[in-house]
């Protein structure tokens, strides 16, 4: 599996470009870069059928979010508010920052 560049960091708000629940936005819980996926707040949420345990004695069945791939997401920026690509940026003082594409502002709060 080859990795690719991920610019999405935790706590991001992405668009979903395909699948299932596309159109909707979410905000990022958990980066996985060896696997290129990324898990989405109330984004591709499954039902996951849990046996009784001490935890849970009741058992039942439960939502849970599962990972969708980085390719499927797109970063929305915070002033033009639009699903954006990310550039790299580097400051007067060396700092490397996030910029939005579209208003070139940076994205890194």
């Amino acid at each position: 599996m080859e990795r690719c560049k991920i610019r999405i960091k935790k706590d991001d708000k992405v668009k979903v470009l395909t699948g299932k629940d596309k159109g909707k936005i979410g905000k990022v819980l958990k980066v996985n870069k060896k696997t290129n996926r990324v898990v989405v707040e109330n984004i591709n949420m499954v039902k996951v059928h849990q046996k009784p345990s001490q935890a849970n004695p009741q058992g039942g069945i439960a939502d849970k979010n599962m990972p969708i791939h980085i390719s499927n997401l797109m970063i929305m920026c915070n002033s033009c508010v639009k699903p954006t690509r990310i550039g790299m940026k580097q400051l007067e003082d060396g700092k490397r920052v996030r910029i939005c594409k579209k208003c070139d502002q940076q994205v890194d709060s």
